[in-house]
C-alpha cells in the first residue's frame, strides 16, 4: 500500500510520526566520535604500557612508550604486522579480556556514520513507541497555519502543555517547524483514517479542524466523527452557508472566519474600543479571559449577579441561556457558566512564601 505522503514502502503505524527532540550539530556528532576514538586509543597504550613486560617485538627486546603507540594503532585498526605480539600468558589474557573488545569499540567508532544511521531510526521507533503508549486526553490539531498556530498559542494559554497537543498536516515543513518548538507532528492528510489513527484520535480529548478549504475541513469532520463518535469537534469555515454542512457533519463548534472578521471590520469604524475589547477576549494569558467553568458548591442559589466573575451565559439540560434571561432565576449544581475574568498577572517575588 503505497505512503499517503508519496513514497513506497509499507504504511505502517509510525509513518508520518515526528516526536519534537533536539540533534547535536553534525560538528558535534563528529568531535564527540573523534574524542571517543582518542579516549579508546590512550586507554589501550595505557594498558599495552602498563604491560610492557609481556610483551616482545622481532628482536627479543620490550618495547617502550613509542612501541605502544605503535603496536595500539596496528591493532585496533587490525592491520597487525606481528612484528610486536604478547608474549607472557598475563599479556595475552589482557590481549583477549580488554584490547580485543577495545578495538571492536573503536572500530564501531571509526564506521560510526552507518551505525548512527541504524541507531538514530531505532531511537526514533523506540521514541514513537513510548509517545503511542503514553499519549491520551490530547488535543489534535489538523492544520499548522495561521489558524492551527493561533489555536495552539491559545490553548497554551489556557494550561494545556505542549505535550497533550499533536499536529496533523500534509505538510512536511510545517511539521518541521512544529517539531521545533516541541510539539509532536503527523505528516498526512488528516482526511484520512489512517493518518487520525497514526495521532490516536480515539483517545483525544478534542480535536481542532483548521484547514484551508472548506471541502478539506468536511472531510476531516466526517472522519474524526467516524473514528470518535464522542471527541468534541471544532472546526473552522470561511464561508458561512458552509456552516451548517458542518454542523451536520459531526462538528459540535463551527467558527465562521470570514463573516467573524467581516463584524470586526465593521465595528472598527465607529466602535474601535469594542473591537479591542473582543481582541482581548479572545488572546488568552493577558489582560481578559473568558472561562468555562461548572457552578461551585458554594454558588448554587446565588443570582449570577452575585459572583465576583462577570457571567455571560449560563448552561443548563442543553440549553443555553443569556446572562440576562429572567429564566436564570438562581444557579443550579449542574450549570455550566462562561464568564470574564481578569488574567491573573505575575506574582511578585516573595508573595507565595508570604500567603505560606
Amino acid at each position: 500500500m503505497p505512503r499517503v505522503d508519496g513514497d513506497t514502502g509499507p504504511v505502517t503505524e509510525h509513518t508520518g510520526v515526528r516526536i519534537a527532540h533536539v540533534e547535536p550539530s553534525p560538528t558535534r556528532q563528529v568531535l564527540q566520535r573523534v574524542a571517543a576514538a582518542a579516549f579508546v586509543l590512550l586507554l589501550t597504550v595505557l594498558i599495552v604500557y602498563l604491560d610492557r613486560d609481556g610483551y616482545r617485538d622481532n628482536n627479543g627486546d620490550g618495547i617502550d612508550l613509542l612501541d605502544a603507540f605503535y603496536y595500539t594503532t596496528v591493532t585496533l585498526s587490525t592491520t597487525g604486522y606481528g612484528d610486536i605480539a604478547p608474549a607472557s600468558d598475563s599479556a595475552r589474557l589482557i590481549n583477549t579480556l580488554v584490547i580485543t573488545p577495545l578495538r571492536i569499540i573503536f572500530l564501531i567508532i571509526l564506521i560510526g556514520t552507518t551505525l548512527e544511521a541504524l541507531t538514530t531510526r531505532t531511537r526514533e521507533e523506540f521514541r514513537i513507541r513510548r509517545w503511542r503508549s503514553r499519549v491520551r486526553q490530547h488535543v489534535i490539531v489538523c492544520g499548522y497555519g495561521t489558524k492551527g498556530r493561533s489555536a495552539i498559542r491559545s490553548l497554551q494559554a489556557n494550561g494545556t502543555p505542549l505535550e497533550q497537543i499533536v499536529i496533523v498536516d500534509p505538510d512536511p515543513r510545517a511539521i518541521d517547524e512544529a517539531n521545533s518548538v516541541g510539539l509532536t507532528g503527523i505528516v498526512g492528510d488528516a482526511g484520512r483514517t489512517e493518518v487520525l489513527r497514526r495521532a490516536s484520535v480515539e483517545r483525544a480529548r478534542s480535536v481542532i479542524v483548521a484547514a484551508n478549504r472548506d471541502d478539506a475541513s468536511v472531510l476531516i469532520t466526517l472522519t474524526v466523527r467516524q473514528l470518535n463518535p464522542s471527541v468534541p469537534i471544532t472546526t473552522s469555515v470561511r464561508e458561512e452557508e458552509n456552516a451548517a454542512l458542518l454542523r451536520q457533519s459531526g462538528a459540535d463548534t463551527v467558527i465562521t472566519t470570514s463573516a467573524t472578521s467581516g463584524r470586526l471590520l465593521g465595528l472598527s469604524t465607529d466602535s474601535p474600543r469594542v473591537v479591542a475589547t473582543v481582541e482581548d477576549l479572545v488572546t488568552g494569558g493577558q489582560g481578559l479571559d473568558l472561562h468555562q467553568r461548572r457552578v461551585t458548591a458554594g454558588e448554587v442559589g446565588l443570582s449570577p449577579r452575585q459572583l465576583r466573575d462577570i457571567v455571560l451565559s449560563v448552561t443548563r439540560g442543553g440549553r443555553t441561556l443569556l446572562f440576562d434571561d429572567p429564566l436564570i432565576g438562581t444557579l443550579q449544581a449542574e450549570d455550566v457558566l462562561v464568564v470574564v475574568r481578569a488574567h491573573p498577572g505575575p506574582q511578585p517575588a516573595g508573595t507565595q512564601a508570604a500567603t505560606a
